[in-house]
């Protein structure tokens, strides 16, 4: 066995290593929405208030009224959304997201080693790389912004996907075909995923903003998702889908871009109306269109949210159907 098949061997060991410890931070994640429902009680009215854990919480306040020392007791207020303190469950969770792309990192670098080139010219290759950069990102975020409460969704879609590739895509290592030559290869895929990478995590913010909203509308919902009240309301939530989408948006766009100049240097032509390069368009319209219409048409809330979402269907119908039933230039893809 040559040290290209070891490497590659090597890569496909860290990528089940890397599959099982997100399991466990999926569960550690599931673990601790099951604690968020049991942080808030719904009242007769339905109304969520603070469990009587948090509401034990109290200090006792002294203040002078009059010459008289008087004390009150005060309760401390219940932390919701970005605020809350995180379980025990969410740090074992983001620890094991952690360490998860580690191991992730680690089998997307053996295998570009092995290939000797960068690890995304093939469906098998962008999906390790892809699903490697979407938790990178998501890890990224909590710098920002607290959205840990997206470790369900962001490990549950990177298991499907990488379950998916390592099933269904997986190829030896072998050389790229001509087309893919090019130092365009670097620049224009790294930026598709990318740019697939923060779509994700707008996907997940959009869910997160439905529910919240189907939740206020129907009184019946908050007994079954009382985990909700510790998020972000529905407004915070639908402003963070959209600054996420934004960052993806303008990504995709120089995505469009350097796909046209390097198919004018592959091919002689900026557009030739391939399967591939019509959908990259489908996507791109479709983001645009979420945008313009938040912007000047004053879509807020559900509407948004839901248009987000035909936008991420768009991306994965494009990274599964797409890619690999249908012909033509980009049919390598599928290799």
């Amino acid at each position: 066995m040559d040290m290209t098949t070891n490497l590659a061997t090597y890569s496909v060991v860290l990528t089940y290593s890397a599959m099982a410890v997100y399991v466990v931070a999926f569960i550690s994640f599931a673990l601790d929405m099951a604690k968020r429902s049991g942080e808030v009680t719904v009242g007769a009215d339905g109304a969520a208030v603070a469990s009587t854990a948090r509401q034990q919480q109290a200090k006792t306040v002294a203040t002078v009224q009059g010459g008289t020392v008087v004390l009150e007791r005060v309760e401390a207020p219940a932390k919701t959304g970005s605020g809350r303190r995180g379980s025990r469950f969410e740090r074992v969770g983001m620890a094991m997201t952690i360490l998860a792309l580690v191991l992730h990192v680690g089998a997307i670098v053996l295998r570009g080693i092995a290939a000797d080139r960068v690890p995304w010219g093939n469906m098998f290759e962008f999906s390790l790389t892809g699903t490697g950069l979407i938790i990178a990102i998501f890890l990224l975020v909590q710098l920002w912004q607290n959205l840990k409460f997206l470790g369900v969704f962001i490990t549950g879609l990177t298991l499907i996907l990488l379950g998916i590739a390592t099933v269904n895509y997986y190829v030896p290592v072998r050389p790229l075909v001509p087309a893919l030559e090019s130092y365009w290869l670097v620049l224009h895929v790294f930026v598709a995923i990318a740019g697939t990478g923060f779509f994700a995590l707008g996907a997940g913010l959009a869910v997160s903003q439905l529910i919240q909203t189907y939740r206020l509308s129907h009184s019946g919902a908050s007994k079954q998702l009382r985990f909700m009240e510790t998020l972000p309301d529905a407004d915070r939530l639908e402003v963070l889908t959209y600054r996420v989408l934004l960052v993806g948006f303008v990504l995709w766009t120089f995505t469009l871009i350097a796909g046209a100049i390097w198919a004018e240097r592959a091919w002689g032509r900026y557009w030739g109306w391939d399967t591939k390069e019509v959908w990259t368009f489908i996507i791109w319209v479709i983001y645009a269109g979420y945008i313009h219409a938040r912007a000047t048409r004053g879509w807020r809330g559900a509407r948004s949210s839901w248009l987000a979402l035909v936008g991420f269907s768009a991306v994965m119908f494009n990274f599964a159907v797409v890619n690999v039933f249908f012909k033509g230039l980009h049919s390598y893809s599928g290799l």
